[in-house]
């Protein structure tokens, strides 16, 4: 019995070290090396979320912590209040993204109980991708464009909570 529950508790703990260590966070500030290389970065235009990178959608999902991506496209219904008229849509929706040789930036709005909009910034490569840096972005960013000039003007305040 005693034997049982002691090996309970390891695994209690072993779980709990992996949640935490798997959770992903934002680094508050865009280091100077990051801003300088995205200030001069050609991103072209991903009009849908097909249109983003593998890599990158799997990135957003684990950052949403979803088991499917649940994201709308740009310009579709999606559950902008906490009032769940429709179940079966998503709370996000894409805005504006775009994709250079090694980065990709990826704007949506989130509804709910507050409807904010959100960046995502990915390094990407075909061989890897990780969440590099993001936050709360004002609303009404249109283009790729504004996003950039809004991260790279400080626009964007992190990190956030719920992405």
């Amino acid at each position: 019995m005693l034997r049982t529950r002691l090996l309970f508790a390891i695994g209690v703990s072993l779980l709990a070290a992996v949640v935490v260590g798997s959770q992903v966070t934002s680094p508050g500030m865009l280091s100077a090396a990051l801003r300088a290389h995205i200030r001069d970065e050609r991103f072209g235009v991903v009009t849908s979320i097909r249109g983003l990178p593998l890599g990158v959608r799997d990135g957003l999902q684990t950052l949403f912590g979803s088991a499917s991506l649940t994201i709308a496209e740009p310009g579709a219904p999606f559950q902008v209040t906490d009032d769940i008229a429709d179940k079966t849509l998503p709370i996000r929706r894409l805005v504006a993204a775009g994709c250079s040789i090694d980065h990709c930036l990826v704007y949506y709005e989130r509804g709910g109980i507050a409807h904010t909009w959100q960046v995502a910034l990915f390094y990407w490569t075909p061989a890897a991708t990780r969440f590099e840096w993001g936050g709360t972005a004002p609303r009404g960013l249109t283009s790729v464009d504004e996003v950039r000039s809004a991260v790279l003007s400080g626009a964007v305040t992190g990190p956030t909570r719920f992405w």
